[in-house]
């Protein structure tokens, strides 16, 4: 009977750590934010009802009555980054507005179901359709590109009376097309594509350049800084890509200060050795209750 208490406490402890490292940190609940509105969620289209009510608690949407809610078709992928009225729409958005000043903050709940559009590519294309001042949250309950939540958040502005410049839509799109190509038919990650696509607009916000020579200079200067090996082809992409990008009424200090902020908090996480020497030491003192627990129970 004392070997079987004892089995019961160290499947307790197990237990208990496998919740502490698995359990979602859960923002607090604070209501309806009076002067924003309530968050917006947009679901694709093709989710079944069980996988829509995943999709809600992984965006943490637990009463209906304190959001918006949409939901994306094939007919709005093909109206708003021209793609295949025929897809299926699994990816979901949750916009938050926030204030002024607060910059765009991109969380992907399921990064290993968003498989051709990472955090920064998100980022890069939205600042460029102009969506600012913002939390958003993609989440999928299966593999899928990502394309349906970038267009729910189009549609979402659209629908609440804040329309985006169709043109700087398109072109983010395009951006988000060029990046998802690089990383696909070049050869380059992405993490390396969205290092490249930031540093040039980086570069476009300090030099402001004036003709289609100058934003050819700096592609150039920053696929050598990267190290960065491209075809003539992929290469006049990027550099008819931004050409375009420079004669758009774009605030491209803005989008810097944007990217730079997006990045830093990002690095400030990896960077945290304080977080990290906290995990190290959970995991010590976990081993070392376990090697005293078994080390009694040999004992006993």
């Amino acid at each position: 009977m004392r070997y079987f208490a004892k089995m019961l406490s160290l499947a307790a402890i197990i237990l208990f750590a496998a919740g502490v490292i698995a359990a979602p940190v859960k923002a607090a609940d604070d209501g309806i934010n009076e002067k924003f509105g309530a968050p917006i969620v947009v679901y694709g289209d093709t989710l079944s009802d069980a996988q829509k009510q995943e999709v809600k608690e992984l965006l943490e949407v637990t009463d209906k009555n304190n959001v918006r809610e949409y939901t994306v078709t094939g007919k709005d992928i093909a109206n708003y980054i021209d793609g295949d009225p025929n897809s299926r729409m699994f990816s979901s958005a949750k916009i938050t507005r926030e204030e002024k000043g607060a910059d765009l903050s991109i969380n992907i709940v399921t990064p290993d179901n968003i498989t051709q559009v990472t955090n920064e590519m998100y980022a890069n294309a939205l600042l460029t359709a102009g969506v600012e001042n913002a939390t958003v949250d993609v989440a999928s309950p299966v593999k899928v590109s990502g394309h349906s939540a970038l267009t729910g958040i189009y549609k979402a502005y659209d629908a609440e009376g804040e329309q985006l410049d169709k043109e700087r839509m398109e072109l983010a799109n395009d951006e988000l097309g060029v990046a998802t190509n690089l990383a696909d038919e070049a050869g380059i990650n992405q993490e390396k594509v969205s290092e490249l696509l930031t540093e040039i607009k980086k570069q476009i916000a300090e030099q402001n350049p004036a003709t289609k020579e100058e934003v050819e200079q700096i592609v150039q200067e920053k696929l050598d800084q990267l190290e960065i090996s491209l075809s003539a082809e992929h290469r006049q992409m990027l550099i008819d890509l931004f050409d375009r990008m420079r004669n758009l009424d774009i605030d491209f200090d803005k989008v810097k200060n944007q990217l730079d902020d997006i990045a830093s908090k990002v690095q400030d996480l990896v960077n945290d050795e304080s977080f990290w020497k906290k995990v190290e030491n959970f995991f010590n003192k976990l081993i070392n209750m376990i090697g005293d627990f078994l080390g009694g129970l040999a004992s006993s």
